[in-house]
């Protein structure tokens, strides 16, 4: 779909300086531009390129002065990059824009379907599912018994949402996410032999959620595994049985929880965290990336290691594990100068 820099100056509520009706049909970074692509500047660094690039069309701070001659149409707006973030989400809207019922698929007599859906080939709905309004569901996923799913909500390809699932309003689902999937529940017997445990609970996401690329969340034992509302959760985590993420809290990807685990609001998770089951993390927490926690951590914490200690008492021993082999040869050096002046005492 192309549009002119006129258009996006209307949507953006910006000013053309150059020629309004030029087209573009594509983005592109400033320094890789090419014609008929939209670019933006709004880090200073980037100024040289808006006088080499071959974009058709550059977003620019309305402050910004060209030192000498552009080729490239600018639009002029408050802030660049906000702008060219609002064009990004108005482009993925469009892009995503899809409507009807695509054949062949599987949809229940006893689902409820909302209205302007979308459900792509190759779906299947199980018995009662209850589906919203506006509600986007890509190809191969598989919808189980009694899921409910929130208005505004998109499921993208291959995902896997099992029965008695709840899922908000306005949550996005990326490829391949499965939600409900059984817990990792065993017990031995008294041979050692590990028998199942039952997995009879749901997973509840809350509204505004967003779930990376094949991010597994577990259905509960008994009770519900929890995603509070405006949690962001990256690609490749595993969230287990009776696990509870507080609200707008943020997990980077490859992270591990394990089962009944309570996590607070507001925390930040860097990548690969690991976490033990049945601990308590507080609010405003922030773990940095490759941490292990073993322990129950207080709101407001700064944590990093394995297992994870204090962020500044990790930096300060971070100095010295550097520096072990070095360390190790100055206490032989001076048990060795202790020994000879025990014997010169002698």
């Amino acid at each position: 779909m192309k549009f002119t820099a006129n258009q996006i100056a209307d949507i953006l509520e910006g000013t053309v300086v150059g020629d309004a009706t030029i087209e573009v049909d594509k983005l592109s970074k400033i320094e890789e531009g090419q014609k008929g692509s939209l670019t933006f500047l709004s880090n200073p660094k980037y100024t040289h390129f808006i006088y080499s690039t071959n974009a058709s069309i550059a977003i620019v701070n309305n402050e910004f002065v060209p030192e000498k001659e552009i080729k490239t149409t600018l639009i002029k707006v408050e802030d660049a990059y906000k702008s060219f973030s609002k064009l990004l989400a108005y482009y993925n809207e469009i892009r995503l824009n899809k409507s009807g019922i695509e054949k062949p698929n599987f949809i229940s007599e006893s689902s409820t379907l909302g209205k302007d859906i979308y459900i792509a080939a190759f779906s299947y709905i199980s018995d009662n599912v209850k589906i919203g309004n506006n509600v986007k569901i890509y190809p191969n996923t598989f919808i189980g018994d009694n899921v409910q799913i929130g208005d505004n909500t998109i499921i993208m390809a291959g995902s896997k949402i099992h029965s008695d699932c709840i899922i908000g309003e306005n949550c996005v689902l990326h490829a391949g996410v499965i939600l409900g999937a059984d817990g990792f529940g065993f017990a031995p017997n008294e041979k050692g032999v590990f028998s199942k445990v039952p997995q009879i609970g749901n997973v509840i996401i809350e509204d505004n959620v967003d779930i990376g690329a094949y991010t597994t969340i577990d259905r509960a034992t008994l009770g519900s595994t929890i995603i509070r509302k405006g949690v962001k959760l990256d690609n490749q985590i595993q969230i287990a049985h009776n696990v509870e993420v507080g609200e707008n809290t943020v997990i980077a990807a490859q992270t591990g929880i394990a089962g009944s685990t309570k996590i607070g609001a507001n925390c930040m998770f860097g990548g690969q965290v690991g976490i033990v089951g049945h601990i308590t993390i507080g609010n405003n927490v922030r773990v940095q990336a490759q941490s292990g926690i073993a322990r129950n951590v207080k709101d407001n914490e700064v944590i990093q290691g394995t297992p994870a200690i204090g962020y500044a008492d990790y930096n300060k021993s971070y100095v010295y594990f550097k520096k072990l082999p070095e360390l190790a040869a100055t206490i032989n050096l001076l048990e060795k100068e202790i020994k000879e002046l025990k014997k010169l005492k002698e």
